[in-house]
């Protein structure tokens, strides 16, 4: 049976990605190795690098406009720290929507002060902040685009005369934007890029240097800039995959064209916890993401039927996160409409027999 496959992370990939992938595995580009055995200095695998760094300037209309695409190790829990050791020099701002959040804020804590500009912890994260005014004197101001465990999402972004940074794990390159108005984005792959592994990091090189402390290489990302993203061994089975999906969007039509097929699940599945009085959305319906609809089952008597028949369906990772319960539908570039439509037609049915 086809698995319908709504996991907040390791993420859903495209078919014909995860075939290549396996291919490459057993013989990259004809070359009777293994790609996860060849040099990551062989000419093949840094023209893998550049291509994949290359794909996602372009996609994200950032190409000759001062930035630097890298991809990094350690996830975007390794960018919380990084961040604030190559940028903070006296205080930083942070607007705390969740969990990532939360720990983002910790690690900067390590460096400077840091104010929390505005915060939805007061109802339990279902909405994104909109009342708050960011103070002249930062370093720069940290957001969190999108919210895996809550299922918020900004809609608009806060101007700034200061360096803007966002965490964009979990819906980097999902719709279209002006990405130039943000100065440093990261992104850990396995939200909607690729396997876990890698991360992906875009920083306008112009923000850099600015510091007083001595920052470590490994952590320097002016010196991950100067070795092209190769200063030490890099992920490679990741990179390889991250770049076979930016193929795959770019041959799509790109982000423009993958957001209207998120929109359409979106709004088929929001539609269907809204109607449906056996769900109840969790997140406030103008702050709901595109890419993890939250909610939860109005009568927990309903709960182990609902399982089983999600069960089923071939339905896979729709429950919610530890800290809040409920379910959780993650749904990422890769899966498809039809998926979503499988899990309606399961509420559906559920309605029925309750």
């Amino acid at each position: 049976m086809k698995k319908h496959n709504f996991s907040a992370g390791p993420c859903i990939l495209p078919k014909e990605v995860l075939l290549k992938a396996s291919e490459a595995v057993m013989d990259f580009n004809g070359s009777g190795l293994s790609l996860v055995e060849i040099s990551h200095r062989s000419k093949d695998f840094v023209a893998v690098m550049e291509n994949a760094r290359s794909l996602a300037l372009e996609l994200l209309d950032l190409k000759d406009k001062g930035y630097k695409a890298l991809f990094l190790q350690g996830g975007a829990s390794l960018e919380f720290l990084m961040v604030a050791y190559n940028l903070l020099e006296k205080k930083a701002g942070y607007l705390n929507t969740g969990t990532w959040s939360d720990k983002a804020i910790k690690e900067a804590k390590l460096f400077g002060d840091v104010v929390e500009v505005g915060s939805s912890k007061d109802e339990k994260f279902t909405y994104i902040p909109k009342e708050y005014s960011v103070p002249s004197d930062l370093d720069y101001l940290h957001i969190t685009s999108n919210n895996t465990i809550y299922g918020t999402q900004f809609k608009k972004f806060p101007k700034t005369d200061c360096p803007l940074v966002c965490d964009m794990s979990s819906d980097i390159f999902s719709r279209t934007m002006d990405f130039s108005q943000f100065d440093l984005i990261y992104a850990g792959a396995q939200k909607n890029m690729g396997p876990a592994g890698t991360t992906l990091v875009i920083v306008k090189e112009d923000i850099l240097g600015q510091v007083s402390r001595k920052i470590p290489s490994m952590l320097d990302y002016q010196v991950h800039i100067a070795k092209d993203s190769m200063f030490n061994t890099p992920s490679v089975f990741a990179v390889y995959t991250s770049m076979l999906t930016l193929e795959w969007l770019k041959n799509l039509g790109g982000i423009a064209a993958i957001e209207e097929v998120n929109e359409k699940k979106a709004r088929l599945l929001y539609s269907e916890i809204d109607l449906n009085p056996v769900f109840k959305g969790y997140a406030n319906i103008e702050d709901r993401s595109l890419m993890n609809a939250t909610f939860n089952i109005t009568d927990e008597v309903l709960k182990s039927t609902f399982d089983t028949m999600l069960k089923e369906a071939g339905i896979n990772g729709l429950n919610g996160h530890r800290s809040v319960g409920g379910y959780r539908a993650s749904m990422y570039n890769a899966l498809s409409l039809e998926s979503v439509g499988v899990l309606v037609d399961v509420m559906s049915e559920m309605e029925r027999k309750g």
